[in-house]
């Protein structure tokens, strides 16, 4: 897929799937039980043991129905890699303009990492597709409110501290989407294969964003 049909099926949803983890998981049951609960987006973080190798096998095996990134990306070297092993989004901590220049140059999204408004615009201006505001659970629902007040053209995505409790709020602020971790993928549910109860989650979460969405 082009970058502007791989975003419409990451927004479509409005969920990023964000696996960081030292536990063993069967990624392609995961990715199949986030995809039954309706989310298409599955981003492998590179802070996980052999994930350029963990990536290139998911990407093999579900890259033509899901949409799989590669997060935790501090260089445009590692980008490449990742890239190459089939990654469709690159996702990064903070924002290096390099970085992302490589992703567009694939013609794959990406979504580098912010905190402060000058951080914000520096990421869009350099030609991101979401700004990843992190961590979010320092800012909250407000900091999104005001920053899109000025500057309604950049896509916000949180990423920290979302949960269901939370997602609601964030969306009606203006994010454009939600990144989840644990509050998606529980370490319990990982750890015991509990693929159908992450598939259940998957489900609340993708309410949550249609509710809200629409609310708005």
């Amino acid at each position: 897929m082009h970058r502007e049909q791989l975003l419409q099926a990451v927004m479509g949803p409005g969920v990023v799937a964000i696996l960081r983890t030292q536990i063993s998981v069967d990624l392609v049951k995961l990715a199949r039980a986030l995809q039954a609960g309706g989310i298409q987006a599955l981003e492998i973080t590179f802070t996980m043991p052999k994930a350029l190798r963990q990536l290139e096998q998911l990407a093999d095996q579900v890259g033509d129905s899901m949409v799989i990134g590669a997060g935790t990306i501090l260089d445009p070297e590692t980008a490449r890699a990742a890239l190459l092993a089939g990654a469709q989004f690159i996702v990064s901590p903070t924002t290096d303009p390099k970085t992302i220049e490589m992703t567009r140059r694939y013609d794959k999204l990406s979504f580098p990492g912010a905190f402060t408004p000058t951080e914000i615009l520096t990421a869009w201006q350099a030609g991101a597709d979401v700004v990843k505001i992190f961590p979010s659970d320092f800012t909250g629902p407000e900091y999104f409110r005001a920053v899109l007040r000025p500057l309604p053209q950049i896509r916000l995505m949180p990423t920290g501290g979302v949960d269901l409790q939370t997602a609601g709020a964030y969306l009606k602020a203006g994010a454009c989407a939600i990144g989840a971790l644990a509050s998606l993928m529980p370490p319990k549910m990982l750890e015991h294969g509990d693929f159908n109860g992450i598939t259940e989650l998957a489900k609340q979460f993708v309410e949550v964003v249609a509710r809200n969405r629409l609310e708005t």
